[in-house]
């Protein structure tokens, strides 16, 4: 499947030789877009083009994910979203940009939110959509309502056993999360469906790797970070469906924590935000590059 209209696709080199896929359009003040699972730099394709008449758009593949390497899974730091946000950092700048807008859904906001944390001198802006920092993400997983995140626990266990599990039955694996977590199925066509899981399924250790970082090292960044009272220091826009209050939480507190300058809001679309409502989610972002 092609990529993004108009975009271009370019090879970056990051670190350790790992090069990213990354689709690049539009020219101006540069924005950097982070896919989700089970994703690639596809589900940009409608708010990327319009976000392109007057920015230039960067959206790469996430290391792991796509058309990205998938580097073997060394150690814990592999596919921490440190690691992937010093990637995102390095992309951009690979690309001449030392400053730039930052975008993530998903997978994708985790390492947003850690490149924001790491590079508050990089990141302008900050937008996440659907997800909460991962220290408050496992927090808020409690009692039965723990039962709609099975696949943070899945692959949250030692390598081997996930990864066997998920490869006998991939289709099967990653097609329930596109069919349970949209609201209007027509937002991502077959062509676009199957796109996703052949991707998938050439990438099943790097996902699962990816994933057990998260209730790992990515907890600890977290941790550290609150100890010392860090804070993200630039504008920040969330968006989220209102699972908050179906789980029995406060999601725009849980942010608040981080973002003292937040605007959050709740959208009435499903998980696939952009791809559902891509004018919805552009408008979010131009309103984010005003403050």
């Amino acid at each position: 499947m092609s990529g993004i209209a108009g975009f271009e696709d370019q090879r970056v080199v990051v670190a350790d030789g790992v090069a990213l896929n990354v689709a690049v359009g539009g020219t101006g003040e540069p924005i950097v877009l982070l896919h989700g699972f089970p994703q690639t730099h596809l589900m940009w394709r409608h708010v990327a083009v319009e976000l392109a008449q007057d920015h230039t758009v960067i959206c790469p593949d996430l290391r792991g994910y796509g058309d990205s390497d998938k580097p073997v899974e060394a150690g814990e730091d592999t596919y921490s979203k440190r690691t992937m946000a010093a990637d995102t950092v390095a992309v951009a700048k690979a690309l001449g940009f030392e400053r730039f807008a930052l975008v993530g859904h998903d997978r994708g906001a985790l390492v947003a939110f850690r490149a924001a944390m790491d590079h508050p001198d990089t990141i302008t802006h900050l937008a996440s959509l659907d997800v909460l920092p991962t220290l408050d993400m496992w927090s808020v997983m409690q009692g039965t309502s723990a039962a709609v995140g099975f696949h943070l626990y899945l692959m949250a266990q030692p390598p081997g056993l996930a990864e066997t599990m998920i490869a006998a039955s991939s289709d099967a694996f990653f097609g329930y999360f596109l069919d349970l977590w949209v609201k209007d199925p027509a937002a991502i066509p077959a062509e676009v469906r199957t796109a996703y899981l052949e991707a998938c399924r050439a990438a099943v250790p790097s996902i699962v790797a990816d994933y057990r970082a998260s209730a790992g090292i990515d907890v600890r960044h977290d941790e550290a970070d609150l100890k010392a009272g860090r804070k993200l220091t630039m504008p920040v826009s969330v968006v989220q469906q209102d699972w908050g209050s179906a789980l029995g939480f406060d999601a725009a507190a849980r942010w608040r924590a981080w973002a003292p300058d937040l605007v959050h809001g709740t959208t009435a679309s499903g998980h696939f935000m952009a791809e559902e409502s891509p004018q919805e989610i552009t408008e979010v972002i131009r309103n984010l590059l005003k403050r």
